[in-house]
């Protein structure tokens, strides 16, 4: 069950159960609701809500999962940048990426979570516990895991271009990017240094494969 709010959020119900407390009197009996909440661009949060009725049971549910939402990175393809797992309680959680057109390979709450958080390929697998609140709560803490560009950039000491093997060059009469262009102007490329490597071989060949015929004296 997915429904949409006036503010973009979209929220899902994965589970809903009646759950029971024992009293001295006797027993109470109440639901309890987990739902996912995300805005599919890279927000998700989970909550869980508990009510003698299902609709305020799924409203406060959704309150704390507002309230517990947090922000993933992602790359172009809408999948995760690197490889994470977790674990919560007795379940585990291993997420991978994935190429473009795979899709999301997962199942149960997992797949809830993925997708209200606004990725299309990714691989995930759920390891030892089947229980739909721990497999959230472990999904949850494996995109948690997940790092920025940036912040992997400020840990390393190096700048982006580093990490991504690109050269920025931000104005045309700065000082900096001048010297890098005429560095890579001036620097010779492979390809002009095999075209004269070539040449220089077939001039060795010609001179020796290509010889002056004698030329016969009157005597002989």
């Amino acid at each position: 069950m997915k429904r949409v709010d006036k503010k973009g959020i979209d929220h899902k119900v994965v589970e809903i159960r009646r759950v029971c407390k024992v009293n001295k009197g006797g027993k109470t009996l109440s639901f309890r609701a987990l739902v996912v909440v995300g805005n599919q661009n890279g927000t998700v949060g989970i909550g869980i809500g508990k009510a003698s009725q299902v609709l305020n049971a799924i409203k406060k549910g959704q309150y704390r999962a507002i309230q517990n939402r947090i922000r993933i990175p992602m790359t172009q393809t809408k999948t995760i940048p690197h490889k994470s797992e977790a674990s919560y309680g007795a379940s585990k959680v291993v997420l991978r990426p994935a190429a473009p057109g795979s899709g999301v390979i997962a199942g149960g709450a997992i797949r809830a979570v993925l997708e209200l958080a606004g990725i299309k390929n990714i691989l995930a697998k759920q390891i030892r516990s089947k229980n739909k609140i721990n497999n959230a709560k472990a999904t949850v803490l494996s995109l948690k895991n997940l790092r920025f560009i940036t912040t992997t950039a400020s840990l390393r000491g190096i700048s982006l271009e580093a990490i991504t093997g690109r050269i920025a060059f931000k104005d045309e009469n700065s000082n900096t990017d001048n010297q890098q262009r005429s560095e890579l102007k001036n620097k010779p490329s492979l390809l002009s240094s095999k075209k004269e490597k070539t040449v220089n071989l077939d001039k060795k060949l010609t001179k020796k494969t290509i010889r002056k015929p004698k030329q016969k004296t009157k005597g002989s």
